[in-house]
């Protein structure tokens, strides 16, 4: 199992102060994507460029494939666009993923989003290893989680990782995670303003 994998538990597992959209949880998952490669050594930051090295196989498939879509060419990629380039979709590609593993069969958008309740939790090894590393307060997933405001009230929690690679991750994490909500916002304005046109007199 890897942080991606584990955030995507916890983010069903722990209640949040606020839904977890789509868009969030894959920007999140991106990061901590990042920061297992970062724990792999198979990349290093320089200031927030992600300057790729030599990436092992893993064994899960989908941090294999970030490994795989590292951008290998100076001046490399910044984290945040990264964060952006990564992450489209990528709450989707591990809910089918985790999905597949623990309801073979059935489909993992449809269990995981857009419903009104959690499935009951599997007993699964994936799902005691992540709320194994929630309890002991692992600092990359409580860090990740935070952002998502999971557990209610966790961005405003001070503490984090120690190691200045991972908080520049995390820290870009928060800015797009800012950044989407203020696009969303936009939208919402511009929909009220266009409804509001139309029921003028």
């Amino acid at each position: 199992m890897t942080t991606a994998r584990d955030l995507l538990i916890v983010s069903l597992d722990v209640p949040s102060g606020r839904p977890v959209e789509q868009g969030d949880l894959s920007l999140a998952l991106a990061g901590a994507e990042l920061a297992d490669l970062l724990a792999l050594e198979a990349v290093a930051l320089d200031d927030d460029r992600i300057v790729p090295g030599l990436v092992p196989a893993t064994g899960d498939r989908l941090l294999d494939e970030a490994g795989a879509a590292l951008v290998r060419q100076a001046p490399y990629e910044s984290v945040e666009d990264w964060l952006w380039r990564r992450g489209n979709g990528l709450a989707s590609a591990y809910a089918g993923a985790v999905e597949a593993e623990e309801h073979p069969g059935t489909s993992g958008l449809r269990r995981l989003f857009g419903r009104s309740g959690h499935p009951a939790p599997a007993d699964s090894p994936g799902r005691r290893r992540a709320a194994d590393r929630w309890a002991s307060r692992e600092p990359v997933l409580v860090g990740l989680a935070a952002a998502l405001d999971i557990p209610e009230g966790a961005a405003e929690a001070p503490g984090g990782p120690a190691d200045d690679a991972v908080l520049t991750v995390l820290a870009a994490v928060n800015g797009a995670l800012t950044e989407l909500e203020g696009v969303r916002q936009r939208r919402r304005i511009e929909d009220a303003a266009f409804d509001n046109v139309w029921r003028a007199p």
